[in-house]
């Protein structure tokens, strides 16, 4: 059996009397675009911080590339990009100091990690950019800027929470196009994203988190089937979106009585 890259065994993360995660088990198969998605607060952003070592787990096991993940996991951190919630850049550096800095602590040496950055200010249109200090750029400039140093050692695994937001269309896409090459040469993405057109264009495979409990996993075409088998009025053949499949499991959250409530603004 082909090995994981990224396996959780009963994942929790306890804040005081809330728990955020609750035993969470999943695996993501090495090369897989993998969708992780779920309602505000559903445990999205504390999952990511598990899998990538910014926060320990209450309970429960990690494996990343078929090996125990902690936050001593120095040699398996140098193998995993991450563009985290609230992205944690050096601003007081610029573009091009802050992607060397990331590259040479990734262990790349000063030649490779040189010219690196500059191969990805260019491509995210940044270079222009080579005396404005990081603090100093717009929420679109900064995520492309995070995009960039969670790739620059060429990971073979790479956690994105909401990398998109902000960005223009055109680098999106540019992004987008980055992101399924990666694929292409056997790296495995983790995406958490509200826009779930984009996970449906990019992902093969969704988990589906709601109140920090996994409610759904498995490929697109599995959800679909399942949710159209199940829906009253839904024939099998009518080919749902992720939206609609999302709603299904998760729920509208009482969408109408809400509608209802503010009829006044109609």
């Amino acid at each position: 059996m082909e090995q994981a890259a990224i396996q959780t065994h009963g994942l929790t993360r306890r804040f005081g009397a809330l728990t955020a995660v609750d035993d969470v088990t999943m695996s993501v198969a090495p090369g897989q675009f993998f969708g992780f998605l779920g309602p505000n607060g559903a445990g999205k952003s504390t999952t990511i911080k598990m899998l990538t070592g910014l926060m320990e787990p209450s309970a429960g096991k990690i494996e990343i590339l078929g090996q125990p993940f902690g936050a001593g996991s120095l040699e398996l951190k140098r193998q995993i990009g991450v563009v985290p919630e609230g992205m944690a850049l050096l601003g007081r550096l610029t573009a091009r100091e802050y992607l060397r800095f990331v590259g040479r602590m990734y262990g790349l040496d000063s030649e490779t990690a040189s010219r690196r950055t500059e191969d990805l200010l260019e491509f995210m249109q940044l270079a222009g950019e080579h005396k404005k200090m990081v603090t100093d750029f717009s929420h679109g400039m900064q995520k492309k800027l995070a995009m960039a140093a969670a790739v620059i050692h060429g990971p073979k695994v790479l956690f994105l929470d909401e990398p998109f937001e902000g960005v223009d269309a055109i680098a999106a896409g540019m992004m987008k196009a980055m992101l399924l090459r990666m694929i292409g040469r056997g790296a495995t993405i983790f995406l958490t994203t509200h826009v779930l057109e984009i996970v449906e264009r990019l992902c093969s495979h969704v988990a589906i988190i709601s109140q920090g409990r996994l409610v759904a996993n498995g490929s697109i075409e599995e959800l679909r089937t399942g949710v159209a088998s199940r829906l009253p009025g839904t024939e099998m053949e009518q080919r749902l979106t992720l939206e609609e499949i999302f709603l299904a499991i998760v729920g509208a959250g009482g969408q109408e009585e809400m509608t209802q409530e503010l009829s006044w603004l109609a």
